[in-house]
This record gives structure tokens, sequence and C-alpha cells, in this order.
């Protein structure tokens, strides 16, 4: 089991700028054809999305870059927060954003709102995205985290699972945050150069024990992954 709760390194001097996104010509390509194809965007920063979920009853964690951030305390431009609940927990959360937003189920190239009549996820494992209505930009994105008996359930790995305060940490923001390890196991399927980025910044500063850990799970998925050539035993 991965990752035990535990608080990230100290943060740098909110004086420090962030470091910027880097993206190749793809990537940037990519992620244009995705905002033609489905609307503008104005996330919220880190501070809005906690403020956004700070009434939900249920667990909630941020993941992706921004929870790189809190473990290494080293600051980077980022597209968005990516913040995190059980599948299971989604009608809970329509009844605490009721009216006031739309959430909206993605999984690939479907997309369609959950309302009254279609109140279902495509499935466990697929996302959510919230605006006020449809002339609003989308200021949230919510990929969900299958769970099994209540516990959180790797979607990519499902006999990889755990409780949530097994897999999260809490930071002195008091915000909840995905283990980093877990972060980067995210990260290695993607390979984009934020993740090179982060995997390079992270590596260092985890544990014996996590370095060992993530170094298994990398091989079990992909023997041939150049991460490994970075981080042989």
């Amino acid at each position: 089991m991965a990752g035990m709760s535990e608080p990230g390194a100290p943060r740098v001097s909110p004086a420090v700028p962030p470091e910027p996104v880097m993206r190749t010509a793809a990537e940037a390509e990519e992620r244009e054809y995705w905002a033609h194809l489905y609307g503008r965007w104005e996330p919220f920063d880190l501070a809005g999305a906690a403020a956004f979920m700070a009434g939900f009853g249920r667990p909630w964690w941020i993941v992706g870059g921004w929870a790189i951030d809190a473990f290494t305390g080293v600051d980077r431009q980022h597209d968005d927060v990516d913040v995190s609940i059980l599948a299971c927990d989604v009608p809970s959360l329509r009844a605490y954003v009721g009216e006031r937003w739309h959430l909206w189920t993605l999984a690939g190239v479907e997309m369609r709102p959950l309302t009254p009549k279609h109140p279902d996820v495509f499935h466990p494992s697929s996302q959510l995205w919230v605006r006020k209505h449809g002339d609003a930009p989308w200021v949230l994105d919510l990929p969900l985290t299958p769970d099994r008996d209540g516990l959180w359930t790797n979607k990519f790995i499902p006999d990889h699972a755990g409780r949530i305060d097994e897999v999260t940490w809490v930071a002195d923001d008091g915000i909840r945050y995905l283990n980093p390890e877990i972060v980067l196991l995210f990260k290695a399927r993607k390979r984009r150069t934020k993740d090179e980025r982060d995997f390079r910044l992270v590596w260092p500063l985890l544990t014996e024990d996590k370095q060992t850990w993530l170094r298994g799970m990398i091989r079990r998925t992909d023997t041939e992954h150049p991460w490994l050539q970075q981080i042989p035993r």
C-alpha cells in the first residue's frame, strides 16, 4: 500500500514567481482544440477551489500539479485545479451544489449534464466539469476516483486501493492532497513536458520506501518506461 500521511516540504517564499507551464507544440495544439470544442475556461485558483468545496461534507482532495507544488514547496503555473472525490459521492455533490452550479460528466469525447432525469456519471473513473450556466465559463475539473467499499481505488490499477488518509495528506494550508508518489504514478502514463519536470523535482524528495514503491509500480505497468532508466535500483 502506498503512502503514509505526512507533511510536505516547507513552501518557498510567495515572492518567488511560479515557473511557467512548458508545453510541446503538440500539447499546446491539443489544449487549444479542446477549448475550441467545449468552451472557454476561467478556472478557480487553489483558494477558489477550496472555497467551492469547503461546505461539501464528504472527502475531497487536490490531485495533479497543485499536489506536486504542495509537497515540493516550488510553485509553477497551472491551467486549472483538479479536485477529486469518490465516485460514490457524486449524489452528495449534486445535492451540495443544488441549482447554483451545473455539473457535466465527461468520458473521452462524450459529455452531458447531470440532471434529475440523467443523474449518473458515465462511469466511476470519468470526470465532472463545473460551470454556472450555459453561457458561463468552466471553473472546476473534478476527476472522479473509483471506490470499493469506501476505499480510494486507482482507476488504472484496481488492486491498488487504500483508505483516504493513507493515500492523501493534509498540508499546512489545511487542504488535503494526493500523495506525491501516487501523483507521479498517474503522470507516468502521460509523460507531458510538465510531468517530466514534476518527476525530476519530486523524485529526490521521496523517502526510500516511496521511491521503491513507485519504481515497482511503474515497472509493473510499463517495463520500458524511460523514467526507469533514471531511477535504477
